[in-house]
């Protein structure tokens, strides 16, 4: 071994140990300046010397900018869902019903907590991660192996040497609390889609096709069952803690149980407890112990007999209603939020819950001081369910809506079809103009990097700027007389601004914030009239005619145009250089030798990517449709179509069309 060859493996080493310390034993032995420096050594090294590379090299972590679909791989050992109970004596029906199969012979409970992410299957080959393959259909998943190698809890190299050759172990993605309040922060300041939980968080991220977004995210696992041939206990619990051993994350809690009452004793302390846990949590589950007692009670049809998840109702809390205040939005829309005294809820301390609009107010009859319950179930923003109103005792004023707006103090408004209020001022309403501009600089709209919302209001209370098209004025000599704004941050938003010009027309569409205009709405639109003069002249039975366009969308689309202001902004934003028509090129690919045809793609592609396809499919007058039904034209399948989708297709009679019939129809 050459002497280069030594400092990388020895520094792999270090890496590997320092990684677990940090981020499962929670015990780190030298500071994070240290660590970094000897992964930027490392990195060096490898770029210098790729005849070393090792694609478990701690430096995979970091993850990778490439794109590519997911492999569908079959399971080796099926991944089953496990029947659920809601009740103690569900779960001594399961206790007895154990006892009663393995003929009174003695056995054990291992008790664990049922983390709320996204399952995964790790295969470990000598010591190495080689897969790892999401549960999918229970059949067969998708092979997320680059992905997951950016996760820190789980192991590339595993420690000591008494692992077996080969082994699966499974666990779950997680998301812990405080990483997705962050990320729903971020996405909350970029206008784009909040998380509905961390389960749906973690999930989206573990697909994303840029691993080195997905190394963004601080994904965490938790490690909890293991298969193989050559295992070093019958005892599930025991193999837990050897899995601890070698490296791997595994629930500090977890219980073994040899009586029921020790069961219900963990199920009650866990029951409020959990919400101290780092990371989200809806149940626990019950595992009989021995490996051999679980093959003798074998398998239902879906689910093990030896196993079992007792379901936690969605949490609650109760605390008092201090008082109501309103939000009002970018579209004019108020948003009613309960401020309370601070009470814990799911790993995080909630001040405020939001009751939606008038009719949630009036149908849980409020009144200030009330004692309110409080769930959050895992989703974003907490909701107040009900008032205890035994305990309604010198309370406040009965809670009314609110009759004009908090901002502008215009009366507001409110269709006959829609449950929200609305503030009609939206050329003087400070939030209302403030928003629509965040919205404007959005990443998915015209990305100005270097403008936050904090930014926004302080340009908008300098008088900077009072709409849109102001920002295409602004000089770098006038953010220079602002509070904490330098040359080179100036320099920069001017700078970024001025490139925000080459953003295309249907983002630049979408940036205008039509209202009920979304990022797939302004594609359609723009791809049906390829410049902004053709939309503005457009009647309501030409626009109800474009694809996914109804009657709503096509009365606020008319509504926004015959607005004299709205036509000044955009005439201002042409003379500034924004992109108002689909490219030459763009106009020039498109054929509508599609035309008329909703199309399913479904499987693993060779030529392009789904996202690739979508697009052709666009490019040809084509629809792209997400589910099978009778009005589907066809379907473009590539390798691993779904099974599900391939029975649907058979069953209604749909052609399967395989990439390279595809490429020929549109060549």
């Amino acid at each position: 071994m050459t002497t280069i060859q030594q400092q990388i493996e020895t520094l792999r080493e270090e890496l590997h140990r320092h990684n677990h310390n940090y981020y499962v034993l929670n015990a780190p032995e030298i500071t994070d300046f240290e660590f970094d420096r000897m992964m930027r050594e490392l990195q060096e090294l490898e770029t210098a010397h790729p005849e070393y590379y090792d694609e478990n090299s701690p430096t995979m972590r970091v993850g990778s900018d490439l794109s590519k679909e997911f492999q569908q791989v079959a399971h080796k050992y099926p991944m089953l869902s496990l029947g659920n109970t809601y009740s103690e004596g569900e779960v001594t029906d399961f206790y007895e019903r154990t006892r009663k199969l393995l003929g009174e012979e003695e056995f054990e409970i291992c008790c664990e907590m049922k983390y709320d992410g996204t399952s995964i299957s790790l295969t470990y080959e000598n010591g190495l991660l080689v897969s790892a393959v999401t549960r999918g259909d229970g059949v067969k998943g998708d092979d997320v192996t680059k992905n997951v190698k950016t996760i820190r809890t789980i192991p590339l190299k595993l420690q000591g040497n008494d692992y077996p050759a080969s082994f699966e172990i499974r666990g779950e993605i997680l998301m812990p609390w405080n990483v997705f309040e962050k990320l729903n922060e971020e996405r909350a300041a970029n206008e784009e889609a909040l998380f509905a939980n961390p389960r749906n968080a973690a999930s989206g991220t573990l697909k994303l096709q840029n691993s080195s977004v997905v190394a963004s995210r601080k994904l965490d696992a938790y490690l909890y069952y293991m298969l193989g041939e050559d295992l070093p206990c019958d005892g599930h619990y025991e193999n837990l803690l050897k899995a601890r051993e070698w490296g791997f994350k595994t629930s500090e809690v977890t219980r073994k149980a040899r009586t029921l009452q020790e069961v219900f004793d963990f199920i009650r302390y866990w029951d409020s407890e959990r919400k101290n846990l780092p990371v989200a949590t809806d149940g626990i589950v019950l595992k009989v112990n021995s490996l051999r007692q679980q093959r003798n009670l074998g398998y239902t049809a879906k689910s093990p007999r030896w196993a079992i998840a007792y379901k936690f109702r969605a949490e609650r809390a109760c605390t008092r209603l201090n008082t109501i205040s309103y939000q009002v939005g970018r579209t004019g829309a108020i948003t009613p939020v309960a401020n309370l005294d601070p009470v814990q809820l799911s790993g995080t301390i909630v001040k405020r819950a939001s009751l939606h609009n008038a009719d949630i107010i009036e149908s849980l009859d409020l009144h200030i001081g009330d004692m309110v319950y409080v769930e959050k179930g895992g989703e974003i923003i907490p909701k107040i369910t009900g008032v205890d109103k035994e305990a309604r005792f010198m309370v406040g004023d009965k809670v009314k809506f609110i009759t004009h707006c908090p901002e502008c103090g215009t009366p507001l408004m409110r269709n006959e079809d829609e449950a929200a209020h609305y503030c009609p001022n939206d050329k003087a309403c400070p939030p209302q103009i403030t928003g629509k501009i965040e919205h404007f600089i959005a990443r998915k709209a015209m990305n100005i990097e270097g403008i936050g919302p904090e930014t926004v209001e302080q340009f908008y209370n300098a008088g900077l700027i009072k709409n849109a098209a102001d920002l295409y004025n602004l000089q770098t000599a006038d953010l220079q007389l602002l509070d904490r704004m330098g040359e080179r941050s100036a320099n920069n938003i001017v700078d970024n601004i001025r490139q925000s010009t080459e953003v295309p027309y249907p983002r630049v569409l979408f940036a205008l914030g039509i209202r009920y205009v979304g990022e797939t709405v302004a594609k359609k639109l723009a791809n049906a009239f390829p410049n902004i003069d053709l939309l503005q002249e457009a009647n309501f039975d030409t626009l109800i005619h474009v694809d996914e366009i109804g009657e709503r969308i096509a009365q606020s689309v008319i509504r926004y145009f015959a607005d004299e202001e709205n036509r000044r902004l955009i005439e201002r934003l042409k003379e500034a250089g924004l992109q108002f028509s689909l490219s030459e090129n763009i106009l020039s690919e498109r054929t509508d030798k599609l035309a008329g045809k909703s199309i399913v793609i479904s499987g693993v592609f060779t030529h392009h990517s789904r996202d690739e396809y979508k697009a052709l499919i666009e490019q040809h007058g084509g629809k792209n449709v997400g589910s099978i039904s009778g009005k589907t034209s066809f379907i473009l399948a590539g390798e691993n179509m779904g099974p599900g989708k391939l029975e649907k297709a058979n069953k209604l009679s749909i052609d399967i069309v395989s990439e390279d019939e595809f490429l020929k129809m549109i060549e």
